[in-house]
């Protein structure tokens, strides 16, 4: 299937009462091994890279990878541009191929937010198919190496909501309800369902329009999982989880194969580790053979 924009599969995902994975990368070996998961259980999938590794390892190279894998794939597969606050960078990644952009402009007010957001929808739409993800309120944890305390993260006001998916324009919209990025602090996160419910209703009404996204994947309860995609969640983050296995994986290979030096077997045992955690999120969210559905 072709390489695609997020919102028609995300669409797909809410109406037909799954979510599909947006999974962080940092590497090749990441990307691989989430498309390769996504391809063995026929789902959708969408790659994220944050803007420090997208920046590090340069837009160009990084879709050149992605399409390279993804075009050969029988399954709808996206590449997202992740928490960007550089309006001229998401352009940039735009122009290159990535085909979803979210930008956060969380560090204006709600006007400031609105109108930054809107430039980066306009550029995007008349660049061709690609979607723009917007977000409001703030999610606690880290993102990108930026941290935001829990006392400091604002939920989204769900009265603006549809304002501001209405001025923005966006295509995708992320409300915070009291996820967070990173590790958990508590076993039990206060996750405001009756507000994530409302903000559906008022935003999509009984048609989705502008799919839900859920930010700070990683740590949640699958209970708290499955209640979220029942509500409509249709894109779910999930970033930490997978640098975990990332890291893990390559650590316990060269702790216990001390003498070897074949960076080649340290590659397969991190994809391996990798796909494994892919794989129980696609079963978690409910995603799997839902490639024809979605594409």
């Amino acid at each position: 299937m072709p390489v695609v924009s997020a919102k028609r599969m995300l669409v797909d995902a809410a109406t037909g009462g799954y979510s599909v994975g947006a999974f962080n990368v940092t590497n090749i070996i990441q990307m691989e091994a989430v498309i390769e998961a996504a391809v063995a259980r026929r789902a959708p999938v969408i790659v994220q890279t944050s803007v420090t590794p997208a920046k590090f390892l340069r837009p160009e190279v990084i879709v050149a990878a992605f399409r390279a894998l993804a075009e050969q794939a029988p399954v709808p597969a996206c590449l997202h541009l992740d928490h960007c606050t550089d309006i001229a960078f998401c352009k940039r990644c735009a122009d290159v191929g990535y085909t979803n952009i979210m930008f956060d402009g969380l560090q204006q007010d709600f006007d400031g937010n609105v109108r930054d957001t809107r430039e980066v929808v306009e550029y995007c739409h008349g660049r061709g198919d690609i979607t723009v993800e917007g977000e409001l309120g703030t999610v606690s944890g880290v993102e990108d190496q930026v941290r935001v305390a829990e006392t400091e993260a604002e939920l989204c006001d769900p009265a603006r909501a549809r304002e501001f998916v209405e001025r923005s324009g966006v295509d995708l919209f992320a409300p915070a309800i009291g996820t967070a990025h990173g590790v958990y602090t508590t076993e039990n996160p206060k996750i405001d369902f009756d507000r994530f419910e409302k903000i559906q209703r008022i935003v999509n009404g009984d048609r989705i329009n502008v799919p839900l996204i859920v930010h700070g994947g990683t740590g949640l309860k699958p209970e708290v999982v499955r209640r979220l995609v029942a509500l409509g969640g249709a894109k779910f983050n999930v970033s930490t989880d997978l640098k975990y296995a990332l890291i893990d994986a390559t650590y316990d290979y060269i702790a216990s194969h001390r003498n070897e030096y074949n960076p080649g077997k340290i590659d397969i045992a991190a994809k391996r580790a990798v796909m494994e955690r892919v794989n129980q999120w696609i079963d978690l969210l409910g995603c799997d053979d839902k490639a024809a559905v979605a594409g």
